[in-house]
């Protein structure tokens, strides 16, 4: 990380021509910046459009190098908490390279990426779990996406951590009174309560683990694998759900042979449906290879799509002969069905539970996606509620339910090693806000955003 004193600046708006550009600066220089370029500062969080003029040599007169609105954000009220401007400008190329070079002859620097972000954290105006809110309200796409990005910004997630560590700090408390003052009038039943603090908590931790992984999948994406025998209308069901042509789909056996994926929002959940190869026995290197993958992949899976078709009912069933366990969410379907009257499979011999559709004919694909939209619902839940959203949160929180479960089952009468067990757990809960020694995963969460954020 650079100089904090440092004044920086980037572009917060896209890169490319557009109508309006947005650079943004931070630091200790942005005053004496803004009334080079624009003269008087504007009122506090009002824009004023000004005309804005730089001239690199003393005594020189300055050349007009847009028209556009200024802001500007003292410190503390300002996002980073430094003093802030912002200017809004027309988005051309040249008008952008114009004010960076401008700011750059006046000492500024250009911004990591990341870097206002950071600042606002290491000054205490957000947590980690409310910076890495934010970054995935950026990468939103989906409206749950946004939803559950929104509330873990606003701090939802950041205060049930706080929550814990503070009744912890009181736990804490009361041992080291314990141990301080064990001459003092204490209550006899000090650690007994103690006891029933930690167990508490640690059944409230047990809980918040025990949520199917929702709030990773929403932010991450559901995957959906489609899995059958070849030539029964993978690559063309993939098509289909797309709406374009995505998969080659073709009579000859084994077209697929690699994975090919969309992304669809089903519901406003992020959703990543993959065709594989068919799965059957093959002498092809480069087909088994395919399978293989196709195998990986559903093992991976959150929902699979188990797809047959009347000609291939019949044979060697392909979940059997691969091994592959099945699942309580995963969707069988029949693919073809405008065929069923002329193959020799009976439809009343169907099992009640395979759903019918035809790709070619848009038979039954309604109700095919609305049972998969309501699967992909049912893994994620309703959204409602404070959720992990991170394989970081969910590792220190369980670091810290093991740290308390040993200190329900340590039978030592030495209250200071069992005291260590609940300093330990302040640590982990404390490394998911920021509140410990985190700079190891600092550098990796800021990497995340763009420039200019």
């Amino acid at each position: 990380m650079k100089h904090q004193n440092d004044t920086i600046f980037a572009l917060a708006s896209g890169q490319g021509r557009a109508g309006i550009a947005v650079i943004r600066l931070s630091g200790p220089d942005v005053r004496t910046t803004l009334q080079r370029l624009a003269g008087p500062l504007p009122p506090p969080r009002t824009a004023v459009l000004r005309a804005l003029s730089f001239s690199s040599k003393e005594g020189e007169e300055s050349k007009l190098l847009d028209r556009g609105l200024v802001l500007f954000f003292p410190a503390p009220s300002s996002f980073t908490g430094e003093d802030v401007g912002e200017l809004h400008l027309h988005g051309s190329y040249a008008v952008i390279q114009a004010f960076f070079r401008a700011f750059l002859h006046l000492g500024l620097r250009p911004a990591d990426p990341g870097e206002f972000t950071r600042r606002a954290f290491e000054i205490g105006k957000l947590d980690l779990t409310e910076v890495e809110g934010l970054a995935d309200l950026v990468a939103a796409q989906t409206e749950m996406q946004r939803v559950q990005a929104m509330r873990q910004m606003e701090g939802a997630l950041g205060a049930v951590y706080e929550l814990w560590r503070d009744r912890l700090i009181q736990a804490l408390a009361q041992i080291e009174a314990e141990i301080d003052f064990a001459d003092e009038d204490l209550p006899d039943d000090l650690s007994r309560r103690v006891y029933q603090q930690i167990a508490t908590l640690k059944a409230d931790m047990g809980k918040h683990l025990s949520d199917n992984h929702r709030g990773e999948r929403l932010r991450e994406g559901v995957s959906v694998v489609i899995l059958g025998p070849p030539n029964v209308g993978k690559s063309s069901l993939l098509n289909a759900l797309a709406r374009r042509d995505v998969a080659i789909v073709s009579d000859q056996s084994g077209t697929t042979r690699d994975i090919i994926e969309v992304h669809l929002d089903l519901a406003g959940i992020a959703v990543s449906i993959a065709d594989t190869a068919g799965l059957r026995v093959t002498e092809g290197e480069i087909e088994k290879e395919g399978i293989q993958r196709a195998l990986q992949r559903a093992e991976r899976a959150d929902l699979r799509v188990y797809l047959s078709s009347p000609e291939s009912f019949n044979h060697e069933n392909a979940v059997n002969a691969f091994s592959i366990k099945p699942r309580d969410s995963d969707l069988l379907v029949m693919n073809k069905s405008d065929l069923l009257n002329k193959s020799s499979q009976s439809p009343s011999k169907l099992p009640s539970d395979i759903l019918r559709v035809s790709v070619k004919t848009g038979d039954g694909m309604t109700p095919f996606l609305s049972l998969l939209t309501e699967r992909v619902q049912s893994i994620c839940g309703s959204g409602e509620g404070v959720v992990l959203t991170r394989a970081r949160h969910r590792h220190a929180v369980e670091a810290s339910l093991s740290a308390l479960e040993r200190f329900l089952k340590t039978e030592t009468e030495d209250i200071g090693l069992r005291a260590e067990d609940i300093r330990l757990a302040l640590r982990s809960l404390g490394q998911i806000t920021g509140r410990a020694d985190v700079e190891d995963v600092l550098d990796v969460i800021f990497s995340e955003f763009c420039i200019g954020k």
